[in-house]
């Protein structure tokens, strides 16, 4: 006979004693909600993370610019990045005077980078912020190796939502001589859709995606030199047979 609601089973009867089974499935779900939180830090407003589903290799990288953490940001220049693939906010022809804008890689400011000017080599991207993991460490062995491969593959650092400040001192701190941009309102993160930390794109020459990867564990010293190893080759293959 089953117990009455609130009523505990006695020693004996068939079955698992439900109070048993509670604090499992909480446990588990608490465990689940960990791994997310400390995984995605950052939000995207689309389905999927960057390096998740193999799909999207081949794609075009989208063109951003934003402000170049390495110099003075402290005239009253642009702070927030430049996502404009285009320069029409709507899709009347001619545009109208009123929708047009400067797309991201044809602004003129001394004070940002453009992903386009590095779309003439392979290029590697790496995504970082400081909130909820410990990015800094592959970092380091970002820059490091970027300092062995940079006369056959471009790379661009880009911090996440820091404070510009922490980020600028990041920077001098660990003496890193890769270009860092700071996307202040996640606009980049979230077109290329960054949600964890740290997350790699390696891209073709003309900045079509070869593949993205993902977690500490996948971008260790030895794993992010053969993946570029494995980029240079396969543009080299890829630029062959045009």
């Amino acid at each position: 006979m089953n117990p009455e609601p609130g009523e505990e089973r006695q020693d004996g009867q068939e079955g698992e004693p439900a109070r048993s089974r509670y604090p499992t499935i909480v446990g588990l779900a608490f465990l689940a909600l960990v791994v997310y939180a400390t995984l995605n830090t950052i939000r995207t407003d689309d389905d999927g993370i960057l390096g998740s589903d193999t799909g999207e290799r081949g794609a075009p990288l989208q063109e951003f610019a934003g402000p170049d953490v390495r110099v003075d940001l402290s005239e009253g220049g642009a702070l927030d990045s430049n996502i404009f693939q285009d320069d029409c906010e709507t899709a009347d022809n001619p545009c109208p005077e009123s929708s047009r804008r400067t797309p991201a890689c044809r602004i003129e400011s001394a004070d940002a980078i453009r992903v386009c000017d590095l779309f003439g080599r392979p290029l590697a991207i790496s995504f970082w912020f400081t909130r909820g993991a410990d990015c800094l460490p592959t970092q380091d062995v970002f820059d490091s190796v970027a300092a062995e491969y940079g006369d056959h593959v471009n790379f661009l650092s880009v911090n996440v939502r820091d404070e510009l400040g922490e980020v600028q001192g990041i920077v001098r701190e660990r003496g890193w001589g890769v270009p860092v941009g700071w996307d202040r309102d996640g606009a980049v993160s979230n077109i290329y859709r960054v949600g964890v930390c740290p997350t790699v794109a390696l891209a073709y020459p003309g900045g079509i995606l070869h593949e993205a990867r993902i977690g500490a564990d996948d971008l260790s010293e030895k794993a992010l030199r053969e993946a570029l190893d494995g980029l240079i080759q396969a543009s080299r293959a890829r630029e062959a047979v045009r």
